[in-house]
């Protein structure tokens, strides 16, 4: 097997995050399927853009669609879906970027071996909070209907499980709370750590 070398860059992290005003950051967003979390996601990335904020947004269908088509719903493939994301992630992140994450992440122990890879303060975990049944009720795309009658395999929730964070550095009860009130909550925890504050575009 050929021998690979990680190749410095020309232009530092420090220096991307010099030209961008703020540092790099990993939102993480995990939760149930229907729990909110792409939704929120993409509130916060918007609110942050107007700011000034470099953001991105990785969402688990959108990712699933082209880099990891080729992966399915079996443990195996969920971790290894999660590897691939975190790689990604940690690329933002050295770009400078606000890199949003929004895929269920079942796993504690995945989602934990990101949390030990980046840097103190790099990794946000952000559980969106939310009970099966209302998920359910949500059911945005029919996937628990489909999931009850049998038509998907290993689903989150119902035939696999989800591990809750044990570590969450913030806890949305997105069940209750509304989508603006919740973006409202990430954006002054990422206020309090110096993202955001320089005010609307002209």
């Amino acid at each position: 097997m050929a021998q690979t070398y990680w190749h410095k860059t020309s232009v530092s992290r420090a220096d991307r995050e010099a030209l961008n005003g703020h540092r790099g950051m990993i939102l993480w967003y995990t939760g149930l399927s229907g729990s909110g979390k792409s939704t929120l996601a993409n509130a916060v990335a918007a609110a942050l853009h107007e700011m000034g904020v470099r953001t991105f947004v990785l969402d688990g269908d959108n990712v699933r669609k082209g880099l990891n088509a080729d992966l399915g719903f079996a443990p195996a493939d969920r971790v290894e879906n999660i590897r691939r994301f975190q790689e990604v992630a940690k690329l933002f992140l050295e770009a400078g970027f606000v890199v949003s994450a929004a895929l269920i992440s079942p796993y504690r122990k995945d989602r934990d071996c990101l949390r030990q890879a980046v840097g103190d303060g790099e990794y946000v975990e952000i559980f969106c909070r939310a009970p099966l049944d209302v998920c359910e009720r949500r059911d945005p795309k029919g996937l628990y209907k489909a999931a009850r009658e049998g038509e998907i395999d290993d689903f989150t929730g119902v035939s696999a499980p989800y591990e809750e964070p044990s570590e969450a550095e913030l806890v949305i009860d997105t069940g209750t709370m509304d989508i603006p009130a919740a973006a409202a909550t990430v954006l002054e925890f990422l206020a309090q750590r110096g993202i955001g504050k320089k005010g609307k575009r002209d």
